[in-house]
């Protein structure tokens, strides 16, 4: 899948599912050449202490950037904020998350995605409406489920997640099952759904389309270590 063909599938859909070799297109060779140093980090997430539910099962990290033509900068750290319209279980509230590592946030391959993304959703917003800088917030998540507890990578449901777009980009997933991607009109209606995989399986949502979720997981064998590693970004206008 070429970015043209991406971009054709997104435009149409509201949504595009990019398997890994093909992701692989869309980013740097040489980049992704240190690819396992990157996904090492997901081993040094804080514990999600903001869980609603009472879950322990979810640990992230947090940053927050402004990419545009001229270049990716960090912002200083800051809460990530929902309203209860686009989070009813978590929403509502100023939660501060373990900011992400230095060493990660300038990370060739995390500059790539960044990119990419860029490149991707800013030729798809109307001309008018691109901003200089997107506001971008990135969140490394690990789900870790239990004999005890299944582990929800969406906790909250099929929801929006009150921005322009979104990537879903699979890190890790080890002694897993099920982890279903659904995506749904704003009626409410079913459009397709698909299973992260393989690292680098990615999902590309536009977030003023469609609703999207994922089914809750649980280990292939309880009795062994257990997760889903994810990096989720989303672009939004100032």
């Amino acid at each position: 899948m070429t970015r043209k063909s991406v971009e054709e599938t997104l435009a149409r859909q509201g949504y595009a599912f990019v398997p890994a070799i093909e992701m692989r297109d869309l980013l740097d060779a040489d980049a992704l050449a240190q690819w396992e140093g990157f996904a090492e980090s997901w081993n040094h997430l804080g514990l999600d202490r903001y869980m609603a539910d009472g879950g322990r099962y979810r640990r992230r990290r947090h940053a927050v950037f402004a990419v545009g033509r001229d270049g990716i900068d960090r912002k200083p750290h800051q809460p990530h904020y929902q309203s209860r319209d686009y989070n009813a279980l978590n929403g509502g509230v100023e939660r501060w998350f373990t900011p992400v590592d230095d060493a990660i946030a300038t990370h060739p391959v995390l500059l790539s995605i960044l990119r990419a993304c860029h490149d991707l959703f800013d030729g798809l917003t109307t001309p008018g409406q691109r901003p200089e800088s997107w506001h971008v917030e990135l969140h490394q998540f690990r789900i870790e489920p239990s004999s005890q507890e299944d582990g929800k990578p969406t906790p909250e449901g099929l929801h929006r997640d009150g921005v322009d777009w979104v990537l879903v980009l699979l890190v890790s997933r080890v002694n897993i099952e099920s982890g279903i991607t659904t995506i749904h009109d704003l009626r409410g209606q079913e459009l397709g759904s698909f299973t992260l995989i393989e690292p680098l399986d990615a999902a590309l949502v536009d977030d003023g389309r469609v609703y999207h979720g994922v089914t809750a997981v649980h280990p292939t064998d309880p009795a062994s270590e257990s997760h889903r590693d994810v990096l989720v970004v989303t672009f939004r206008r100032p």
